[in-house]
């Protein structure tokens, strides 16, 4: 079972151009922790596959964001705007169940 958790190469490259992607956004340091995953949705009206983009700053501040197409098709373009940062960060106490 664990093998259905291996991503390809190409896969890896692709997140990892989509983390890459995030950080220049954002102007986040290599040194910052940047998530990102392709995850299948089977609720009603979702696309079937979903990207969600986690990161954190100023100190432990989580942010996060989803883009509604699989990760392979995720650009530049797809990304929130560098001034909607604050509006990404996770509320103390709220629940969040995407990321």
């Amino acid at each position: 079972m664990l093998g259905s958790f291996r991503k390809s190469p190409a896969q890896l490259q692709v997140l990892d151009r989509v983390q890459a992607l995030t950080r220049e956004r954002f102007k986040l340091d290599q040194d910052v922790a940047v998530l990102v995953t392709e995850l299948v949705c089977a609720l009603p009206g979702c696309p079937p596959l979903e990207t969600v983009v986690a990161f954190w700053s100023d100190g432990d501040r989580r942010h996060h964001f989803k883009v509604f197409k699989p990760v392979a098709d995720v650009f530049a373009d797809d990304l929130p705007y560098a001034w909607q940062k604050n509006s990404l960060a996770a509320i103390e106490g709220e629940g969040c169940d995407c990321c």
